[in-house]
Protein backbone atom coordinates (compact mmCIF):
# COMPACT_ATOMS: atom_id res chain seq x y z
CA UNK A 1 0.00 0.00 0.00
CA UNK A 2 2.73 2.23 0.70
CA UNK A 3 4.60 1.80 -2.55
CA UNK A 4 1.02 2.25 -4.53
CA UNK A 5 0.47 5.34 -2.14
CA UNK A 6 4.12 7.17 -3.30
CA UNK A 7 3.28 6.43 -7.07
CA UNK A 8 0.05 8.07 -7.17
CA UNK A 9 1.69 10.83 -5.23
CA UNK A 10 4.49 10.68 -7.64
CA UNK A 11 2.06 10.87 -11.17
CA UNK A 12 -0.11 13.06 -9.48
CA UNK A 13 2.95 16.03 -9.32
CA UNK A 14 3.90 17.33 -5.53
CA UNK A 15 6.27 20.16 -4.85
CA UNK A 16 9.85 19.51 -3.36
CA UNK A 17 12.25 21.53 -1.05
CA UNK A 18 15.68 21.85 -2.66
CA UNK A 19 18.22 24.42 -1.81
CA UNK A 20 17.54 26.38 -5.45
CA UNK A 21 13.95 27.47 -5.93
CA UNK A 22 11.00 24.86 -5.23
CA UNK A 23 11.22 21.83 -8.25
CA UNK A 24 8.24 19.84 -9.17
CA UNK A 25 8.11 16.12 -9.87
CA UNK A 26 6.22 14.82 -12.33
CA UNK A 27 5.93 11.60 -14.54
CA UNK A 28 8.29 12.58 -16.38
CA UNK A 29 11.13 13.79 -14.11
CA UNK A 30 11.62 17.12 -12.13
CA UNK A 31 11.40 20.53 -13.47
CA UNK A 32 12.06 23.69 -11.92
CA UNK A 33 10.15 27.14 -11.20
CA UNK A 34 10.74 28.16 -14.76
CA UNK A 35 9.44 24.29 -16.48
CA UNK A 36 12.88 23.07 -17.86
CA UNK A 37 13.78 19.84 -17.34
CA UNK A 38 16.35 19.27 -14.57
CA UNK A 39 16.35 15.39 -14.48
CA UNK A 40 14.35 13.01 -16.08
CA UNK A 41 13.05 9.75 -15.36
CA UNK A 42 9.87 7.12 -15.85
CA UNK A 43 8.10 4.25 -14.40
CA UNK A 44 9.58 2.04 -16.65
CA UNK A 45 12.91 2.84 -15.40
CA UNK A 46 15.26 -0.22 -14.38
CA UNK A 47 19.13 0.03 -13.69
CA UNK A 48 21.23 -2.73 -16.40
CA UNK A 49 23.23 -3.83 -13.77
CA UNK A 50 21.43 -4.96 -10.81
CA UNK A 51 18.11 -4.59 -12.34
CA UNK A 52 16.51 -3.05 -9.84
CA UNK A 53 13.23 -0.84 -11.25
CA UNK A 54 11.30 1.84 -10.09
CA UNK A 55 8.32 -0.29 -9.34
CA UNK A 56 10.22 -1.91 -6.46
CA UNK A 57 12.32 0.86 -5.15
CA UNK A 58 10.55 4.49 -5.80
CA UNK A 59 13.59 6.05 -5.09
CA UNK A 60 15.62 4.58 -7.95
CA UNK A 61 17.83 6.99 -9.57
CA UNK A 62 19.53 6.46 -12.55
CA UNK A 63 22.86 8.26 -13.46
CA UNK A 64 24.47 8.79 -16.89
CA UNK A 65 28.40 7.64 -17.41
CA UNK A 66 30.34 9.82 -19.78
CA UNK A 67 29.82 6.74 -22.07
CA UNK A 68 26.37 7.59 -22.03
CA UNK A 69 25.25 4.03 -20.18
CA UNK A 70 22.50 4.24 -17.40
CA UNK A 71 23.11 3.28 -13.83
CA UNK A 72 21.32 3.14 -9.93
CA UNK A 73 23.12 5.29 -7.50
CA UNK A 74 24.02 2.05 -5.53
CA UNK A 75 25.66 0.76 -8.07
CA UNK A 76 27.92 3.37 -9.01
CA UNK A 77 28.60 3.53 -5.24
CA UNK A 78 29.23 -0.07 -5.40
CA UNK A 79 31.83 -0.07 -8.41
CA UNK A 80 33.42 3.65 -8.25
CA UNK A 81 34.26 4.52 -4.72
CA UNK A 82 37.19 2.83 -4.90
CA UNK A 83 38.63 4.35 -8.06
CA UNK A 84 38.50 4.38 -11.63
CA UNK A 85 36.48 0.94 -13.00
CA UNK A 86 35.47 -0.83 -16.12
CA UNK A 87 31.68 -0.17 -17.55
CA UNK A 88 29.99 -3.47 -16.95
CA UNK A 89 28.10 -2.54 -20.63
CA UNK A 90 31.06 -1.27 -22.73
CA UNK A 91 34.32 -1.90 -20.52
CA UNK A 92 35.32 1.93 -21.24
CA UNK A 93 37.27 3.26 -17.95
CA UNK A 94 35.09 5.00 -15.68
CA UNK A 95 34.70 7.39 -12.76
CA UNK A 96 32.15 8.33 -10.35
CA UNK A 97 32.49 11.70 -10.56
CA UNK A 98 31.68 11.60 -14.12
CA UNK A 99 28.12 10.60 -13.94
CA UNK A 100 25.34 13.35 -14.66
CA UNK A 101 21.44 13.43 -13.75
CA UNK A 102 19.65 12.52 -17.27
CA UNK A 103 17.92 15.40 -18.88
CA UNK A 104 16.37 14.14 -22.35
CA UNK A 105 14.36 11.49 -22.49
CA UNK A 106 17.12 9.59 -25.93
CA UNK A 107 20.43 9.27 -24.49
CA UNK A 108 21.36 9.81 -28.68
CA UNK A 109 19.97 12.90 -27.88
CA UNK A 110 21.80 13.50 -24.32
CA UNK A 111 25.10 12.48 -25.89
CA UNK A 112 24.63 15.12 -28.98
CA UNK A 113 24.17 17.96 -26.83
CA UNK A 114 27.00 17.51 -24.15
CA UNK A 115 29.11 16.83 -27.17
CA UNK A 116 27.98 19.94 -29.29
CA UNK A 117 28.04 21.74 -25.68
CA UNK A 118 31.94 20.89 -25.84
CA UNK A 119 32.93 21.57 -29.23
CA UNK A 120 31.36 25.12 -28.66
CA UNK A 121 33.50 25.98 -26.00
CA UNK A 122 36.36 25.83 -28.08
CA UNK A 123 34.96 26.08 -31.34
CA UNK A 124 33.54 29.53 -31.23
CA UNK A 125 34.56 31.89 -34.18
CA UNK A 126 32.30 34.25 -35.50
CA UNK A 127 31.54 35.60 -39.08
CA UNK A 128 33.55 38.60 -38.36
CA UNK A 129 36.79 36.48 -37.34
CA UNK A 130 37.00 35.26 -41.47
CA UNK A 131 37.87 37.98 -44.64
CA UNK A 132 34.89 36.47 -46.78
CA UNK A 133 32.11 33.86 -46.29
CA UNK A 134 33.07 31.57 -47.61
CA UNK A 135 35.41 30.84 -45.18
CA UNK A 136 33.06 31.16 -42.42
CA UNK A 137 30.85 28.27 -44.27
CA UNK A 138 34.32 26.29 -44.35
CA UNK A 139 34.68 26.79 -41.03
CA UNK A 140 31.12 25.76 -39.61
CA UNK A 141 31.22 22.60 -41.87
CA UNK A 142 34.68 21.43 -40.42
CA UNK A 143 32.88 21.77 -36.72
CA UNK A 144 30.16 19.79 -38.25
CA UNK A 145 32.41 17.13 -39.59
CA UNK A 146 34.05 17.02 -36.48
CA UNK A 147 30.84 17.16 -34.26
CA UNK A 148 29.65 14.34 -36.27
CA UNK A 149 32.49 12.05 -35.70
CA UNK A 150 32.52 12.70 -32.30
CA UNK A 151 28.55 11.43 -31.74
CA UNK A 152 29.08 8.44 -33.72
CA UNK A 153 32.38 7.33 -33.26
CA UNK A 154 34.38 7.41 -36.26
CA UNK A 155 37.91 8.21 -36.18
CA UNK A 156 38.15 9.34 -33.06
CA UNK A 157 41.90 9.51 -33.11
CA UNK A 158 42.22 11.88 -36.15
CA UNK A 159 39.68 13.79 -34.69
CA UNK A 160 41.11 14.58 -31.38
CA UNK A 161 44.22 15.47 -33.49
CA UNK A 162 42.23 17.47 -35.05
CA UNK A 163 40.62 19.41 -32.36
CA UNK A 164 44.08 19.69 -30.54
CA UNK A 165 45.67 21.19 -33.75
CA UNK A 166 42.88 23.62 -33.76
CA UNK A 167 43.42 24.53 -29.83
CA UNK A 168 46.88 24.94 -30.54
CA UNK A 169 46.70 27.17 -33.40
CA UNK A 170 43.80 29.31 -31.91
CA UNK A 171 44.24 29.67 -28.86
CA UNK A 172 44.26 33.28 -28.19
CA UNK A 173 41.39 34.01 -30.54
CA UNK A 174 39.38 30.83 -28.50
CA UNK A 175 40.29 33.18 -24.77
CA UNK A 176 38.80 36.61 -26.93
CA UNK A 177 35.45 34.98 -27.95
CA UNK A 178 35.42 33.33 -24.65
CA UNK A 179 35.82 36.62 -22.71
CA UNK A 180 33.10 37.81 -25.67
CA UNK A 181 30.46 36.01 -24.52
CA UNK A 182 31.40 36.37 -20.47
CA UNK A 183 30.69 39.81 -21.78
CA UNK A 184 27.51 39.54 -23.43
CA UNK A 185 26.21 37.13 -20.86
CA UNK A 186 27.41 39.40 -18.30
CA UNK A 187 25.54 42.56 -19.77
CA UNK A 188 22.25 40.02 -20.21
CA UNK A 189 22.15 39.42 -16.39
CA UNK A 190 22.69 43.23 -16.09
CA UNK A 191 19.90 44.09 -18.05
CA UNK A 192 17.33 41.57 -16.30
CA UNK A 193 18.66 42.95 -13.16
CA UNK A 194 17.86 46.59 -14.20
CA UNK A 195 14.35 45.62 -15.28
CA UNK A 196 13.65 43.72 -12.37
CA UNK A 197 14.36 47.03 -10.69
CA UNK A 198 12.37 48.77 -12.68
CA UNK A 199 9.36 46.61 -12.26
CA UNK A 200 9.83 46.77 -8.58
CA UNK A 201 9.91 50.59 -8.49
CA UNK A 202 6.96 50.83 -10.97
CA UNK A 203 4.89 48.71 -8.49
CA UNK A 204 6.21 50.77 -5.63
CA UNK A 205 5.02 54.04 -7.36
CA UNK A 206 1.35 52.40 -8.35
CA UNK A 207 0.81 50.58 -4.40
CA UNK A 208 1.82 54.40 -3.19
CA UNK A 209 -0.36 56.20 -5.44
CA UNK A 210 -3.17 54.29 -5.01
CA UNK A 211 -2.46 54.45 -1.12
CA UNK A 212 -2.50 58.66 -1.76
CA UNK A 213 -5.74 58.04 -3.40
CA UNK A 214 -7.48 56.37 -1.02
CA UNK A 215 -6.37 58.68 1.74
CA UNK A 216 -7.39 61.64 -0.53
CA UNK A 217 -10.63 60.37 -0.96
CA UNK A 218 -11.24 59.61 2.95
CA UNK A 219 -10.31 63.52 3.27
CA UNK A 220 -12.62 64.44 0.66
CA UNK A 221 -15.32 62.42 2.32
CA UNK A 222 -14.42 63.63 5.75
CA UNK A 223 -14.37 67.42 4.53
CA UNK A 224 -18.09 66.80 2.71
CA UNK A 225 -19.38 65.59 6.14
CA UNK A 226 -17.88 68.33 8.02
CA UNK A 227 -18.93 71.17 5.58
CA UNK A 228 -22.61 69.51 5.49
CA UNK A 229 -22.97 69.38 9.41
CA UNK A 230 -21.46 73.33 10.36
CA UNK A 231 -22.93 74.75 7.15
CA UNK A 232 -26.07 76.52 6.36
CA UNK A 233 -25.67 76.30 2.54
CA UNK A 234 -27.93 73.87 0.52
CA UNK A 235 -26.57 70.27 0.93
CA UNK A 236 -27.27 69.64 -3.05
CA UNK A 237 -24.73 72.41 -3.61
CA UNK A 238 -22.40 71.53 -1.30
CA UNK A 239 -22.37 68.01 -2.50
CA UNK A 240 -22.36 68.92 -6.36
CA UNK A 241 -19.71 71.25 -5.89
CA UNK A 242 -17.44 68.24 -3.86
CA UNK A 243 -17.76 66.25 -6.73
CA UNK A 244 -16.40 68.93 -9.05
CA UNK A 245 -14.04 69.17 -6.94
CA UNK A 246 -13.17 65.72 -6.41
CA UNK A 247 -13.11 64.74 -10.11
CA UNK A 248 -10.45 67.56 -11.20
CA UNK A 249 -8.49 66.40 -8.61
CA UNK A 250 -8.64 62.52 -9.58
CA UNK A 251 -7.79 63.80 -13.07
CA UNK A 252 -4.80 65.47 -11.88
CA UNK A 253 -3.76 62.78 -9.95
CA UNK A 254 -4.03 60.35 -13.05
CA UNK A 255 -2.25 62.61 -15.01
CA UNK A 256 0.58 63.25 -12.92
CA UNK A 257 0.80 58.98 -12.60
CA UNK A 258 0.74 58.61 -16.51
CA UNK A 259 3.87 60.74 -16.27
CA UNK A 260 5.20 58.95 -14.00
CA UNK A 261 4.97 55.93 -15.82
CA UNK A 262 6.55 57.28 -19.07
CA UNK A 263 8.91 59.03 -17.52
CA UNK A 264 10.02 55.58 -15.44
CA UNK A 265 9.44 53.76 -19.36
CA UNK A 266 11.81 56.70 -20.97
CA UNK A 267 14.23 55.73 -18.57
CA UNK A 268 14.41 52.01 -19.13
CA UNK A 269 14.82 52.54 -22.66
CA UNK A 270 17.70 55.01 -22.26
CA UNK A 271 19.38 52.64 -19.86
CA UNK A 272 18.69 49.72 -22.82
CA UNK A 273 19.72 52.20 -25.47
CA UNK A 274 23.42 52.52 -22.79
CA UNK A 275 23.91 49.39 -22.68
CA UNK A 276 23.36 47.76 -26.09
CA UNK A 277 26.24 48.03 -29.16
CA UNK A 278 25.95 50.93 -30.70
CA UNK A 279 26.12 49.86 -34.74
CA UNK A 280 26.92 52.45 -36.65
CA UNK A 281 24.14 53.82 -39.28
CA UNK A 282 25.91 54.52 -42.75
CA UNK A 283 23.28 56.58 -44.52
CA UNK A 284 22.04 54.85 -47.77
CA UNK A 285 22.49 57.24 -50.52
CA UNK A 286 20.64 55.65 -53.42
CA UNK A 287 21.38 58.35 -56.22
CA UNK A 288 24.00 60.92 -55.72
CA UNK A 289 21.71 63.69 -57.68
CA UNK A 290 20.02 67.02 -56.82
CA UNK A 291 16.23 66.22 -57.27
CA UNK A 292 15.66 69.98 -57.64
CA UNK A 293 18.15 70.63 -60.72
CA UNK A 294 16.06 69.78 -63.19
CA UNK A 295 13.30 72.52 -62.44
CA UNK A 296 14.28 75.12 -65.04
CA UNK A 297 13.88 71.71 -67.77
CA UNK A 298 9.93 71.50 -67.64
CA UNK A 299 7.10 74.00 -67.60
CA UNK A 300 3.80 71.99 -65.47
CA UNK A 301 0.19 73.37 -66.90
CA UNK A 302 -2.77 73.09 -64.64
CA UNK A 303 -4.15 70.67 -66.33
CA UNK A 304 -3.53 67.53 -68.65
CA UNK A 305 -5.07 65.13 -71.03
CA UNK A 306 -4.77 61.73 -68.87
CA UNK A 307 -7.91 59.14 -69.08
CA UNK A 308 -5.95 57.59 -65.91
CA UNK A 309 -6.99 60.64 -63.79
CA UNK A 310 -10.17 61.07 -64.47
CA UNK A 311 -11.73 58.90 -61.71
CA UNK A 312 -9.82 60.90 -58.94
CA UNK A 313 -11.17 64.82 -60.29
CA UNK A 314 -14.65 63.82 -60.47
CA UNK A 315 -14.40 62.66 -56.88
CA UNK A 316 -16.16 65.50 -55.60
CA UNK A 317 -15.98 63.93 -51.99
CA UNK A 318 -11.94 63.22 -52.02
CA UNK A 319 -12.18 59.63 -51.01
CA UNK A 320 -9.83 59.12 -53.55
CA UNK A 321 -7.55 61.91 -52.63
CA UNK A 322 -6.90 61.48 -48.69
CA UNK A 323 -3.63 61.65 -46.96
CA UNK A 324 -2.98 64.70 -49.17
CA UNK A 325 -2.69 63.24 -52.43
CA UNK A 326 -2.66 65.87 -55.23
CA UNK A 327 -2.71 65.08 -59.29
CA UNK A 328 0.11 67.69 -60.02
CA UNK A 329 2.36 66.03 -57.67
CA UNK A 330 2.21 63.03 -60.26
CA UNK A 331 2.58 65.39 -63.38
CA UNK A 332 5.25 66.95 -61.87
CA UNK A 333 7.31 63.54 -60.94
CA UNK A 334 6.52 61.84 -64.27
CA UNK A 335 8.17 65.15 -65.81
CA UNK A 336 11.42 65.12 -63.46
CA UNK A 337 11.69 61.68 -64.45
CA UNK A 338 11.48 62.30 -68.46
CA UNK A 339 13.92 65.21 -68.39
CA UNK A 340 15.99 63.51 -65.92
CA UNK A 341 18.56 61.76 -68.08
CA UNK A 342 18.03 63.95 -71.15
CA UNK A 343 21.91 65.24 -70.55
CA UNK A 344 23.08 61.60 -71.12
CA UNK A 345 22.97 60.97 -74.64
CA UNK A 346 23.10 57.11 -76.53
CA UNK A 347 26.76 56.37 -78.06
CA UNK A 348 24.78 55.67 -81.18
CA UNK A 349 23.28 59.59 -81.35
CA UNK A 350 24.40 61.82 -84.08
CA UNK A 351 23.94 65.40 -82.87
CA UNK A 352 22.30 67.97 -85.31
CA UNK A 353 24.27 70.83 -86.53
CA UNK A 354 21.37 73.05 -84.52
CA UNK A 355 21.46 71.36 -81.19
CA UNK A 356 20.24 74.44 -79.30
CA UNK A 357 16.81 74.07 -82.05
CA UNK A 358 15.77 70.85 -80.60
CA UNK A 359 12.40 71.41 -78.90
CA UNK A 360 10.26 68.29 -78.45
CA UNK A 361 6.58 68.93 -79.43
CA UNK A 362 6.83 72.80 -80.69
CA UNK A 363 5.95 75.48 -79.04
CA UNK A 364 3.22 74.24 -77.16
CA UNK A 365 5.08 71.14 -75.24
CA UNK A 366 5.11 69.89 -71.83
CA UNK A 367 8.48 69.18 -71.71
CA UNK A 368 11.65 71.84 -73.25
CA UNK A 369 15.01 70.30 -73.45
CA UNK A 370 17.97 71.91 -72.85
CA UNK A 371 20.20 73.70 -75.42
CA UNK A 372 23.83 72.23 -75.56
Amino acid sequence: MSNKANAASWLRGTTIRKAAPSSIVFSGGVKDASGRTLEYFSMDDQCPVCKSDRYLNPKLRLLVSSCYHKMCESCIDRLYTLGPAPCPICSKTLKKMTFIPQTFEDLAVEKEVAVRRKIAKEFNKRREDFPDLRSYNDYLQEVEDITFNLINEIDIPETQARIAAYRKENAALIELNQQREEAYAQALKDQEEAERRERQLRAEELRRAEEEERDAREGERRALIDNLEHSDADAVRLVAQAREEALKRAAARTAAAQQAVQQSSANLLRSRAAQSVVVPDQPHVPLQDDFYAYDDMYALRSSYFDPISDAVRRDKEGIMRAGGYRLEEAWERALRSAVAGLDFLPSDVVLTSHPETCIAGGLDADVVMASA
